[in-house]
């Protein structure tokens, strides 16, 4: 039990990051707008054109006003724009899954302005060879049948692998707007060759589909929009490196390396594709492919399920403790058909389950060999997105509390559990 000789403070702290961020959203769109009308492959489309405009399932920030600024912009031009799912299998890679996910984000035709179309349906543009096999390169049937397509997307790094193309624009070519067979397909391939991967099946579509350009999009350490940069066809390969290494500089980081436990709140897809984003908690678990050195915990426990997941619980695997909470939300179907399509089904192992968040704690603790001597190294999170605010136990609070961007908002004489043992 957390009482007695065992009890320790906890110092509830903010950390108060540098940091821009744009302040007029459609404005700034409009004026890299303006830019991409210009370029060649936008000269080319007649007025009353068909635009599709990818719609992905990651909780962007702006995301709902960047797709209704574009919208509304592309209807002044002239053109007919319309919004079509491009999220892998996200959904169930299904049409209803798709919308339901999309309506959770608030889009839909009402909030952007324009139809909103989900489906399974997608068309083979080529077939390469590469890695002594022949590859499928799958792209949405509604992308294919427009007369133009603007891709839009968050360019960051991804939580699974590492290369000049992370998740971004190309990444939304080639799973995205792959959907459910093309995200299959890609993650075939192995984690190994995942990087590689995507130029060479974004080239192809790129290449097949009528791409006219992109919308990139980096967000700053508190999750806001930092960057809006519009993108002609002929440059993205280039621009999305550029972009990516800048969302690289302006990733949140946690101020610490190591911790004996860490606490995540809440886990979902809004949050990270893995649930909980594999650059902050610092595991992969990914057969084959090295543990991240820094930062390391070493035990991970996990309390919630994200409501917008509608029971995706992909990477509660990357936990070791959860809650009967959690695991009573868990869509197994859902859970499993994002992992069996990524090939990291370890991720979706149910960990120890304890019936309560004091009791994890508990176990959590007990597993650590803790004495109640002190020099506990206790971190506490809402999330893996939302870093700036923290729990942290004492060792580690004497560690950061000289640090200019450290504010001690209150010290709590021990972990803050209500009556029904949830962490308050």
């Amino acid at each position: 039990m957390l009482t007695g000789e065992k009890e320790f403070p906890i110092y509830h702290i903010k950390v108060h990051h540098k940091s821009s961020a744009i302040a007029d959203i459609p404005l700034a769109l409009k004026k890299e707008l303006d830019q991409l009308k210009f370029s060649k492959r936008f000269r080319n489309l007649k007025p009353g054109a068909s635009i599709a405009i990818t719609a992905g399932s990651r909780g962007i920030s702006n995301y709902t006003l960047i797709l209704k600024t574009i919208v509304k912009t592309l209807k002044e031009w002239g053109y007919e724009p319309f919004l079509f799912s491009a999220m892998g299998s996200h959904g169930g890679g299904t049409a209803e899954g798709q919308q339901e996910i999309l309506q959770s984000l608030n889009i839909n035709p009402e909030t952007v302005g324009c139809p909103v179309y989900c489906s399974s349906e997608v068309k083979i543009l080529e077939e390469i060879e590469w890695l002594g096999q022949k590859i499928p390169v799958y792209c949405a049937a509604e992308a294919i049948n427009a007369d133009g397509v603007l891709v839009v997307n968050r360019i960051k790094p991804h939580t699974s692998f590492h290369g000049n193309y992370e998740s971004g624009l190309l990444k939304m070519m080639t799973v995205g707007m792959g959907r459910a067979k093309g995200a299959d397909r890609f993650h075939s391939l192995g984690a190994t060759h995942l990087a590689d991967a995507i130029p060479l099946i974004a080239g192809q579509v790129l290449e097949r589909a009528p791409i006219v350009g992109g919308i990139g999009i980096v967000e700053n350490e508190h999750e806001k929009t930092a960057i809006i940069k519009g993108i002609p066809f002929e440059q993205i390969v280039y621009e999305e490196k550029s972009l990516l290494l800048e969302a690289k500089r302006l990733m949140p980081k946690l101020p610490l390396e190591h911790a004996d436990l860490c606490i995540v709140g809440e886990m979902g897809k809004n949050f990270s594709g893995t649930g909980m984003d594999t650059n902050i908690i610092g595991r992969l678990r990914i057969q084959g492919i090295p543990e991240p050195t820094t930062p390391y915990f070493t035990y991970l426990g996990v309390l919630r399920l994200s409501e917008p997941s509608h029971g995706n619980a992909t990477g509660i695997g990357l936990a070791d403790f959860t809650t009967q909470k959690l695991v009573q939300e868990i869509d197994s179907k859902a859970t499993y058909l994002n992992c069996l399509t990524s090939g990291f089904v370890i991720r979706s192992a149910v960990p120890m389950t304890f019936n309560t968040d004091k009791e994890l704690v508990q176990g959590a603790l007990q597993a650590l060999k803790y004495d109640g001597s002190g020099g506990i190294r206790l971190l506490f999170i809402k999330n893996t997105l939302y870093i700036n605010e923290l729990w942290v136990s004492k060792a580690i609070y004497d560690e950061l509390k000289d640090k200019e961007e450290i504010e001690l908002v209150e010290k709590l004489p021990t972990i803050p559990f209500d009556a029904d043992g949830n962490w308050i």
